[in-house]
């Protein structure tokens, strides 16, 4: 028994031995693939790190690992003294994708797409906007590809690649190599739910995705996602009409409410507000409010305070796509640069066939956001841009004529527009409020400064400070920004009230989309202590929860039907509180105006009223009773006393999934090609 026992201990040391001598032979036979190895999963895992916070999750980091080896055992195939060109190659797009990605998620709080890359011509337009939201740790993954180069200069000195000609085997090492990967990969994907195949299949929730799978797979189903317009005449479009026809085929139109057809006859102009958000409303310093024209506007009009814009990374152009059709953004890439010569039921459509005229007007080249394309295409008939009005450097604010310029030369041709057609509706989009907020804030007078009485332990008296905490902060300048902008507003509500004209107009007035400061930065508002200069923390008594949800919730924006006519005006002086989408407003107005678009995805708000369902681009939802985070699968109750079931939040999940679904083809396919608008 001895022996016998002495005899297995022999092989298991010699084995040991021998999976040691291999290990220390392999590594330094393959020390450059490593290397690439190595640093390429440092550069995926700091992406991670600096905007998810799971830099080392399990899950997204063997996925990740598995595509990184697979990608690289094909450099076995090439001779070693190669290789270095190989793999650096891949380093490097690596370290783009993660810079890109990184300065990506520091605007949007998402990924970047390869969809995406033809609205790069957008970029001049917000440079501004761009370097101030840049920081210099997303340039960190540059380092990367220059250690590799440090690493096969080092190793070309010696006899490293002379060494390898000779011994290496290229096509075994290849086999074994992909083998780990695809273990790597098979672990991965053999534990994922059906949820997650089902958002890497939809693409909708970005940060889900690289949460999950990482960053490289992302990417690459990004890539595949993107191809698929281009391929829809091959694959996918049969699939995408059964889906929308069994959607559309029973749908009924909704039955008509108090303000159906109350605006027949009328004229109908937006004004969109650039990133305007409705606690700006709430909010006075010194007494003064942040936004008095537009708390008056909200007075006088219909209120809606309790809307969600639900825009993608198209911003502002989501939101002009989204409020004309009722449906949702773009999956991958905007609408307005990729999918624009696409045939969509709209606004300006349905009114022109009542024989409305129809225009846009903005104080930027019509380029930005291929609008000049995007435009015609959504059923505008002229476009009255930066070439139409007179303005001198002085005049620019951020990226184009500032608004007060902008409102004093655009009412006079609004009144030659209702002085030349009976009926008209246009488009009026603002500029100034956009970022960087640094701009427009240092036009504003508005006094942020605060006055607080503290107890002076040296005198034993009280004595009043008044300090100016807000004024340096990303939003002090957003607030300072946005009152410059309700200035503007307020002018041109008094070049509107002053006229003769615009008495059978309807005038809706609505918020883009957030502003998208980060969390951070608006906790500034709830738990800056002026007297000591720092946040308050949670053991603090004046401290607010001002958390993710909360911060969600905060992203509203105004919207108010406000008009002149004294018959409207009765009828049009409420507030809303019923929870709205962007994709609702379409339906709603058209219901006034006597008309319906049975394409749409959202509700006339006034008959689905208080079970409204506010879908948003990523997959979140919003009710009047909750908040459902698709990434997290978890909810916030709004109402602490709803009864939440798993039933409920399923089936919430499968209506969004399913306007996602169907409004997302609608746009790729051009399903509504061959559909009548009356249909």
């Amino acid at each position: 028994m001895y022996h016998i026992k002495k005899k297995m201990k022999d092989r298991l040391s010699k084995s040991m031995k021998k999976i040691k001598k291999n290990t220390v032979e392999y590594i330094i036979s393959n020390r450059l693939f490593l290397s690439y190895v190595i640093l390429s999963m440092i550069c995926v895992v700091l992406l991670r790190g600096l905007t998810i916070k799971n830099p080392f999750a399990f899950k997204p980091f063997i996925t990740d690992l598995g595509i990184i080896i697979i990608i690289g055992a094909l450099g076995y195939f090439i001779k070693p003294r190669n290789q270095f060109k190989y793999y650096f190659g891949w380093i490097v797009v690596y370290t783009i994708l993660c810079v890109v990605s990184s300065i990506y998620y520091s605007f949007y709080f998402s990924f970047s797409s390869i969809g995406e890359l033809a609205s790069l011509s957008q970029v001049e337009t917000v440079t501004g906007s761009l370097f101030e939201r840049i920081r210099v740790i997303d340039f960190i993954y540059i380092f990367i590809p220059i250690i590799f180069y440090l690493i096969h200069h080092k190793l070309a000195a010696t006899t490293y690649y002379y060494f390898l000609d000779k011994v290496e085997k290229g096509k075994k090492l290849v086999v074994g190599t992909i083998l780990i990967g695809t273990l790597c990969l098979g672990y991965s994907f053999g534990v994922a739910t059906g949820t997650d195949y089902s958002r890497l299949a939809k693409q909708w929730n970005r940060v889900y995705i690289v949460e999950r799978f990482g960053i490289v797979v992302y990417q690459l189903n990004d890539f595949i996602q993107s191809m698929t317009p281009k391929l829809s005449s091959l694959f996918g479009y049969d699939e995408a009409l059964e889906s929308f026809n069994a959607y559309f085929i029973n749908k009924e139109e909704p039955k008509k409410n108090e303000y159906t057809g109350i605006l027949e006859g009328y004229n109908l102009i937006f004004v969109h507000m650039e990133s305007m958000e409705s606690f700006l409303m709430d909010l006075k310093f010194n007494n003064k409010e942040v936004t008095p024209n537009l708390n008056a506007l909200a007075k006088e009009g219909m209120f809606f305070s309790n809307f969600y814009p639900q825009v993608s990374t198209g911003t502002s152009s989501d939101t002009e796509f989204t409020l004309l059709t009722g449906l949702m953004p773009a999956a991958s890439g905007t609408v307005f640069v990729s999918y624009y010569n696409r045939n969509y039921f709209t606004i300006p459509k349905y009114l022109k066939e009542k024989g409305y005229y129809t225009f846009s007007a903005h104080g930027n080249y019509p380029s930005m956001w291929n609008r000049n394309k995007a435009h015609p295409s959504l059923g505008y008939t002229d476009m009255y841009f930066e070439d139409h009005f007179t303005y001198t450097e002085d005049d620019i604010v951020n990226l184009g004529i500032n608004d007060y310029r902008f409102f004093e030369q655009l009412v006079p041709i609004m009144e030659n527009i209702e002085s030349t057609y009976n009926n008209y509706m246009g488009t009026i989009i603002t500029l100034s409020n956009h970022s960087p907020f640094s701009i427009a804030s240092t036009f504003s007078q508005y006094d942020l400064s605060t006055t607080e009485t503290i107890y002076n332990e040296e005198t034993l008296e009280k004595e009043e400070i008044t300090t100016d905490y807000l004024s340096d902060t990303d939003v002090g300048k957003y607030i300072k920004s946005a009152n410059y902008a309700d200035g503007a507003l307020g002018d041109f509500l008094k070049y509107i009230k002053n006229s003769k004209k615009f008495d059978k107009t309807l005038f809706v007035f609505y918020g883009d989309h957030d502003a998208k400061l980060s969390r951070n930065a608006k906790n500034y508002l709830y738990n800056y202590d002026p007297i000591t200069g720092e946040l308050y923390d949670e053991e603090n008594e004046n401290y607010y929860d001002y958390n993710y949800y909360e911060h969600e919730l905060n992203k509203k924006t105004p919207l108010i039907f406000w008009t002149k006519n004294s018959n409207l005006k009765k009828v049009f002086s409420q507030e809303v509180n019923y929870t709205m989408g962007m994709y609702d407003v379409s339906t709603t107005l058209l219901n006034m105006f006597g008309l319906y678009n049975k394409y749409s995805v959202g509700n006339d708000i006034f008959n689905i009223k208080d079970n409204n369902i506010v879908v948003f681009p990523n997959g979140n939802i919003l009710t009047k009773d909750l908040y459902y985070n698709n990434s997290k699968n978890e909810y916030y109750l709004i109402n602490p006393k709803f009864n939440v079931t798993d039933e409920y939040i399923s089936n919430l999940k499968d209506i969004a999934d399913k306007k996602l679904e169907i409004s997302n083809n609608i746009i790729v396919y051009n399903l509504l090609e061959s559909v009548s608008m009356g249909d």
